[in-house]
């Protein structure tokens, strides 16, 4: 058995600063993509799963970033700060 599903596009009509507007525009020239295709990518990702949750979800480049170091919870950074300003100063 073979089901086709149609998803229609619609028209949406947005009123826009028109300088917004051209630097949307060349940025999707520079994307090589619509502007109607990245406003659609754009409000997908506000209304996603994660997002109605209030998750930020992070991408595997941020992940790949962080470091391996585990920080306690109680860790005091003022006070480490203020011990590094202490010796500096001596």
């Amino acid at each position: 058995m073979y089901v086709q599903i149609f998803i229609m596009d619609t028209k949406l009509t947005l009123k826009l600063n028109q300088q917004i507007i051209e630097k949307a525009k060349q940025y999707a020239v520079d994307k090589k993509l619509s502007l109607s295709r990245i406003i659609e990518n754009y409000l997908n990702s506000l209304t996603s799963a994660n997002s109605l949750g209030n998750e930020i979800e992070i991408s595997p480049f941020v992940k790949s970033l962080s470091s391996k170091i585990d920080i306690p919870n109680d860790y005091d950074y003022k006070q480490e700060h203020n011990n590094y300003l202490d010796e500096k100063h001596r």
